[in-house]
């Protein structure tokens, strides 16, 4: 029931190259490089993070939004003319950064011919850079469009062995992203629907799906689901 943020999953920046344009050497959450989420155009300003639950930056639903964090949200995104070289139709940006310490899941749907639907998750968090970096990095792409720093979990194998694989096995640019780790729920979701889900850095004690799936095979959790979808074909 909250808002989802559109963005294309622009750039990897690694610490290296953090360092080469900026000369900075980053700490904290984006110490081991980052992903550039930022959207060529608007994009929803809940995406400011500037409503909170419990203190802390979130996405809420409608209903629960305050007055001031409407406001808050207003005042944290700047209208920007748009780029003509994009848009020749003009009209406004709004742009903003997402307030760091924002749990978010980012998924994508793949149509793959062949193979048909396959979801895509990477759950993370967004991280503020200090001012300097910040603007120097957002730059490269574009200044005016919205920008979220994110930081995936990673696992330390696979898809999520570290931040640039999660980039390199990402189907295309683009992917929405949610408040919270919503993963679970949506592998749930997928295989009531038969949707395979391809990439995920959900831990293994999160997730709910069917128990026939356990028929499949229960060594190779990713492939059983390919399998069991494939077998008992699309619901809908």
């Amino acid at each position: 029931n909250t808002a989802q943020v559109f963005a294309d999953v622009r750039t990897y920046w690694s610490p290296d190259a953090v360092k080469r344009v900026t000369g900075k050497t980053l700490t904290g959450p984006a110490a081991n490089g980052f992903i550039h989420l930022i959207n060529s155009g608007a994009a929803a300003l809940d995406g400011t993070g500037l409503q909170t639950i419990n203190g802390k930056p979130a996405m809420k639903p409608w209903w629960d939004i305050t007055a001031d964090e409407a406001a808050a949200c207003l005042d944290a995104t700047t209208w920007y003319t748009s780029r003509l070289g994009y848009f020749r139709g003009g009209g406004f940006s709004s742009g903003f950064r997402t307030r760091g310490g924002m749990p978010i899941t980012m998924s994508r749907l793949n149509l793959i011919k062949g193979l048909g639907p396959a979801l895509q998750i990477a759950e993370g968090v967004a991280v503020d850079l200090p001012p300097d970096v910040d603007f120097a990095l957002e730059d490269r792409t574009d200044p005016t469009w919205p920008t979220t720093w994110f930081v995936p979990n990673l696992t330390g194998s696979g898809a999520f062995r570290d931040v640039y694989s999660v980039m390199y096995h990402w189907g295309a640019n683009h992917g929405s992203f949610a408040y919270g780790h919503i993963g679970a729920d949506l592998i749930t979701l997928a295989s009531m629907l038969r949707i395979p889900v391809c990439m995920h850095n959900v831990p293994e004690e999160r997730i709910f799906r069917p128990a026939t799936w356990n028929a499949f095979g229960t060594a190779d959790r990713e492939g059983a689901d390919f399998r069991a979808c494939s077998a008992y074909g699309p619901l809908y």
